[in-house]
């Protein structure tokens, strides 16, 4: 059964930043692209690359490995390597504390 868990603060991910925590088994990252606020897997979907050492674009985050850019609302890859999409959770902010549903 999914939860709402706390990943952090709005002030800890500013406007066009990452922040990269890990709950349990999952490596997560939120982001805040252009205001907006996202959650994801951590981890890109070709190799075992970590996005928060990656690139933000209006694309979405590109991959520091091999430069894949994954849409962070949908999770989808915009080029190859990568042909899997990105696991994308829901994203809730109340207070000032931002939550994702796992």
């Amino acid at each position: 059964m999914a939860r709402w868990i706390r990943a952090c603060t709005m002030g800890q991910v500013g406007k066009n930043e990452m922040y990269s925590f890990d709950f349990e088994d999952k490596r997560l990252l939120i982001t805040n692209l252009g205001g907006k606020i996202f959650a994801s897997d951590r981890i890109c979907t070709h190799e075992e690359a970590d996005l928060s050492t990656g690139f933000l674009s209006s694309e979405g985050v590109r991959c520091p490995l091999h430069l894949s850019v994954f849409n962070l609302e949908n999770g989808i890859p915009q080029n190859p390597p990568a042909e899997r999409p990105l696991k994308i959770y829901n994203v809730k902010i109340d207070q000032n504390e931002i939550y994702v549903e796992v």
